[in-house]
């Protein structure tokens, strides 16, 4: 398999234990790479920018089982501006582009936020499902909840999976594998008690239910922390201190957490994003590094309940079976769909005409406008008014010219990127 934005291991961990074997895995993170390094050092590590044509030859890969990755957030995340397409940063429709055009596995997953599942990035989902599609490729989108597959945090993930058409028939998205959901403090009991912290049993009582979303935090912003401010209040309701990362537990002589909260450490934080100690995976870093890495970590039983979901479907284990929500004619954005078949331009009692959806006409201007952040739309005006064209997407996948090589360049402090 090929694994694109590695970070840390999270999904790497999960997706070996599922029966993939890396080829080779590409982060930018030097932290990152050096984790993936000390704990595979059999795996080929490229570091550097994925997107750049110098630090690896994606095509050298083709025919591979699986390409799998967790491109940047950021475009996505409700907590930004949401510029989707417009945002250098954005590497989900390369990533489609990179599967279809040249690595053309026999299987994509990529994770992203819940942000991309929202009605504003419908058109972009459209546009990623009618692109496999034109390549042989069956695609669908999940929600996935975390603490589905006993991960005591909320952390949703949007998950995209895509087979080959005569192996999508056998694949279904996994099933929970777990009933209850774990609370922080039985899942961290035995590491918050083990320097002699007398009051460890009193803090279980108190952190009874799941931790917020963990953060990988920025580079840009001092150490590590638990997250925003909301946050830091849902961890205070579990009496956890959030403004920071401890070094060690506490120890016989701490306070009372009526008196202070204790702040978790990185092994805590690792076990609540789904690291197991068993499997000894060990983080390149100092803590605020290493507390990075696994903030921003996909966790590793989500990705092995996925991946062999998929790898059942690459071995054709049990019956074929009809996939509507693989359909290729899932509707995301019906609008997006009558403006891209159209044949010039559109009024707008035109494309309220043409779709198979009730739509009124504020419900138009509010998707037209959506349509416009992630792809160029052009205006006419016509004697019955304005009349709209759906043009090219605004997504880097690849372009020598597009904005992103100086965006990424600035921010690097290095040349263009080839």
């Amino acid at each position: 398999m090929v694994e694109i934005c590695a970070g840390a291991g999270g999904q790497a961990m999960g997706l070996e234990r599922a029966g993939f074997e890396h080829a080779i895995a590409v982060e930018l993170d030097s932290y990152a790479c050096e984790t993936l390094r000390q704990n595979r050092p059999q795996w080929k590590v490229a570091e550097g920018d994925v997107a750049d044509r110098g630090l690896w030859t994606p095509g050298a890969y083709e025919g591979v089982a699986l390409l799998a990755g967790g491109v940047p957030c950021p475009p996505f995340s409700i907590a930004g501006k949401q510029l989707g397409a417009s945002d250098e940063r954005d590497l989900f429709a390369w990533a489609v582009e990179l599967c279809v055009s040249e690595v053309k596995p026999r299987a994509l997953m990529l994770e992203n936020v819940r942000g991309l599942s929202m009605p504003r990035f419908a058109a972009y989902r459209q546009h990623v499902l009618d692109r496999l599609a034109s390549a042989g490729y069956v695609g669908d989108w999940r929600l996935l909840q975390a603490s589905d597959f006993g991960i005591a945090q909320l952390r949703p993930r949007f998950v995209l999976v895509a087979l080959q058409e005569e192996d999508a028939p056998y694949f279904s998205w996994p099933e929970k594998t777990t009933s209850s959901q774990l609370t922080v403090g039985e899942t961290l009991r035995d590491l918050m008690g083990a320097n002699g912290w007398p009051h460890v049993d009193d803090w279980v009582q108190l952190a009874n239910d799941i931790a917020p979303t963990l953060v990988g935090g920025s580079k840009k912003h001092g150490g590590a922390d638990l997250g925003p401010t909301r946050a830091k209040r849902a961890w205070r309701e579990l009496g956890v201190d959030a403004l920071g990362v401890a070094d060690e537990a506490p120890g016989p002589h701490s306070p009372h957490p009526d008196v202070k909260f204790p702040k978790l450490t990185v092994p805590m934080v690792a076990r609540l994003q789904g690291f197991d100690e068993q499997w000894g995976w060990r983080l390149a870093g100092r803590k605020t590094a290493q507390y990075r890495q696994v903030g921003n970590a996909f966790p590793p039983p989500v990705a092995k309940a996925v991946g062999r979901a998929i790898m059942r479907a690459l071995e054709h284990a049990g019956q074929p079976h009809d996939m509507p929500e693989l359909a290729s004619a899932t509707m995301h954005d019906p609008v997006y769909r009558v403006l891209r078949e159209a044949d010039g331009y559109l009024t707008p009692s035109a494309i309220l005409s043409k779709l198979a959806v009730p739509y009124d006409a504020i419900q138009l201007e509010r998707r037209i406008a959506h349509l416009s952040k992630d792809f160029v739309i052009d205006i006419e005006e016509t004697k019955s008014g304005p009349a709209f064209e759906l043009r090219e997407f605004k997504a880097f996948i690849g372009q020598d010219g597009h904005e992103r090589h100086e965006a990424f360049a600035h921010r690097m402090g290095r040349s263009r990127i080839s």
